[in-house]
């Protein structure tokens, strides 16, 4: 929020190559929000609490729509301990390696009494599933994928493979015919003019405007529009820009005399997010396929420790082991690691603790403490 705030008050809001530029952690994950895969909205950010919007979609869909926003992904597995989530369905999902406090995932997870995995691989989370249904990958199947910067962008069917494993559309379609809604299969072109049908910003949006080599992003409000490019061009969208002074919060755990370094995780350049793919690619894992933690060198020469050497990391939640990285990357009293390999998995020692605004967790501060593995 302060960086939007900078945006605004320079102004650099509404113009060519400005802005602020989140990157996402994965591709369509910004497709995913916009269609709806947060508690809070429908398709195009529509609020599940409005009544209009609401109206409109079970007039749409034929059904009614619970007015009440539901639970953010961080606060499900809370839930579920507690016992007010009995059963749990994910797609695409490996929280047992991306989520912190990996115990406590555990935890929740057998604390369902029933839970679905819906991916490409039998995954660590998937291990717990009561049903795994095998979905296909991105080269197997006709859709969108929608970037960063709100590109709609066409993905094509480019291989045919042998398996039981299906595509995410079949297989929710027959889960909705199962469950007593009568849902006709629908191609994804099909898919598409329907999001189109109730959402203003994709009005405009299909696959045989895609297929003609158009190139549009939302909002692309008819089918004549050219859809758009900057965002907020002449003034913001809403009419004014809104300040918003972001109060500064500690931590929920800091470094202490017990735990004395910060850890901070994060990626790196060859994985991708829990490594369910590039962890089965031999290049990828040629050059780089093995957890390490980053320690300063001065942090180094005073634990005795050398550079490549395995070493004991631990968190008031758990222990790990990793490869020593000795160098200048981090400043002293803090260290790095990467969360994608299951050799040293770094999501055994961060905190759970969630902000109060998105509920996100503290995967950028924890406590640590470091020895070398013999010790």
């Amino acid at each position: 929020m302060s960086m939007s705030n900078m945006a605004v008050l320079c102004g650099k809001i509404g113009r060519s190559g400005c802005g602020v530029n989140p990157l996402r952690g994965q591709n369509n994950v910004q497709g995913a929000c916009d269609m709806g895969a947060m508690p809070t909205d429908y398709p195009g950010y529509q609020k599940v609490d409005n009544d209009s919007v609401r109206e409109k979609f079970e007039k749409a869909w034929g059904v009614p729509l619970n007015p009440k926003p539901g639970l953010k992904a961080t606060e499900v597995f809370p839930a579920a301990i507690e016992g007010k989530i009995k059963g749990l369905y994910i797609c695409g999902e490996d929280p047992i390696v991306s989520d912190p406090d990996t115990t406590h995932i555990i935890h929740a997870l057998k604390s369902l009494e029933f839970f679905v995995v819906q991916d490409l691989f039998m995954t660590k989370t998937a291990e717990y599933a009561d049903v795994v249904l095998p979905g296909i990958s991105y080269a197997e199947k006709e859709g969108t994928f929608t970037n960063t910067e709100r590109r709609v962008q066409r993905i094509r069917k480019a291989v045919t493979l042998s398996g039981d494993m299906r595509p995410d559309t079949d297989i929710i379609t027959d889960l909705m015919n199962a469950m007593g809604y009568p849902q006709p299969r629908l191609t994804p072109a099909e898919i598409m003019d329907e999001i189109a049908s109730v959402t203003p910003s994709f009005h405009g949006i299909s696959h045989e405007r895609l297929d003609g080599g158009e190139s549009l992003q939302w909002p692309c409000t008819d089918k004549k529009h050219p859809g758009t490019p900057i965002m907020h061009v002449g003034q913001p969208a809403r009419g004014k820009a809104w300040l918003y002074p972001a109060e500064y919060k500690a931590a929920e755990e800091l470094p202490d005399e017990d735990y004395p370094f910060m850890l901070t995780t994060g990626r790196i350049l060859y994985h991708y997010n829990a490594g369910a793919m590039t962890l089965r690619s031999p290049g990828l894992v040629d050059i780089a396929g093995e957890g390490f933690i980053e320690i300063h060198f001065k942090d180094a020469e005073r634990l005795g420790i050398k550079n490549g050497e395995r070493v004991l990391v631990q968190s008031r939640r758990g222990k790990i082991t990793a490869t020593a990285r000795v160098g200048r990357k981090v400043s002293q009293g803090e260290t790095w690691m990467p969360f994608h390999f299951p050799d040293s998995p770094v999501n055994v020692l961060t905190n759970a603790a969630l902000d109060e605004f998105a509920r996100i967790p503290e995967y950028k501060v924890c406590a640590v403490r470091i020895a070398a593995a013999g010790c």
